[in-house]
């Protein structure tokens, strides 16, 4: 890049906000945005642009949080450059500040409803200002390497459908040298029966964990009710009530802690089931340098969550669901090469 002008890259999944805040920042001259484009594609061409500054715009789904978030961990993983978010006034705003802040980002500040010369101004002098922070590979970047070393973790998720695919998934991992974190979409009524269904099936022990318990080979673990499953430092159980969300247990909570605490040893596995919760988190893994399988149309009751992982570019392979736990046993075993 010259250093002539400031560079930046915008990064967001609302096509019309990222055109705002391309001509907000660019109104003055000395600030060039160098590529705006949506949150999937934003930590690969931060690493080949190197820019001065990647704003990271956020909109108010819990799905677009979600995609902010994952390009703040990989960028700061792997091309570490100052960040600025900008989030709603209401809604995502207290979430993805205290999120976003703890995955390496500079500053957030709230975007207006429409970008008045005052307020275009403001944003351009915090460019300037930020542009010239040093910043460093952030802590939960340097947890994807390491952590890459680690036992594997396999994340499955699933929802319409997904009880007896998951049946039939765990019935085929004996022998499997990894840990087994399973959230599935069901009422809290019925969880206990899930559960019974899959220690019958599940050629491994099922439990359901408790916060902080060590992670162990060849155990797998099912989300309790009312609680998001993932994965803490070092191998570890984490279980909270937050955040809110549509699902919880999320997907997609899941995902982003295995990319995020395993890193190339993480595999995401997504099978039938309705809605897009775990496309982001998906995504994460694959960034991250983990492997994605996603159960194929064919043998799905709904295709919906795995359409969605594909549609963001996450999956690195389909499968029939009889063969999904060979490919999951094929995805260890390249990790413990």
């Amino acid at each position: 890049m010259s250093r002539g002008r400031i560079s930046v890259v915008v990064a967001g999944d609302d096509t019309g906000s990222r055109a705002a805040l391309l001509r907000a920042l660019e109104a003055e001259g000395d600030i060039t945005v160098v590529a705006q484009l949506g949150s999937a594609l934003a930590p690969r061409a931060t690493r080949s642009l190197r820019p001065d500054l990647v704003a990271v715009d956020v909109a108010a789904s819990s799905t677009a949080v979600e995609n902010g978030l994952s390009v703040i961990d990989q960028v700061m993983a792997h091309s570490p450059v100052p960040i600025l978010v900008l989030h709603p006034r209401e809604g995502a705003g207290g979430r993805i500040t205290q999120d976003a802040i703890a995955a390496g980002a500079l500053e957030c500040i709230a975007r207006p409803a429409t970008w008045e010369e005052a307020d275009a101004r403001r944003l351009r002098s915090r460019v300037r200002m930020l542009r010239r922070v040093p910043v460093i590979r952030h802590t939960r970047g340097r947890l994807v390497t390491s952590a890459s070393r680690g036992m594997p973790v396999v994340g499955i998720a699933a929802s319409t459908g997904g009880p007896p695919a998951l049946a039939a998934v765990l019935g085929g991992l004996a022998g499997i040298r990894a840990a087994v974190m399973v959230v599935q979409h069901i009422d809290d009524r019925f969880l206990g029966g899930l559960v019974e269904v899959l220690q019958r099936a599940s050629a491994l022990p099922v439990e359901v964990p408790d916060d902080g318990m060590p992670l162990r080979e060849g155990v797998v673990y099912v989300a309790p009710p009312g609680a998001h499953l993932a994965l803490g430092a070092p191998r570890r159980v984490v279980l909270s009530p937050d955040p809110p969300a549509l699902h919880r247990p999320s997907a997609d909570v899941l995902f982003r802690s295995i990319a995020g605490h395993a890193g190339a040893a993480g595999i995401g596995v997504v099978l039938t089931g309705m809605g897009d919760d775990g496309a982001a988190g998906l995504l994460a893994v694959r960034q991250a340098g983990g492997t994605v399988v996603a159960q194929d149309e064919a043998s799905c009751a709904v295709f919906g969550m795995p359409k969605a992982a594909h549609q963001r570019g996450a999956v690195d392979r389909f499968t029939s669901i009889g063969d999904v736990a060979g490919t999951i046993h094929a995805a260890v075993a390249r990790v413990r090469r």
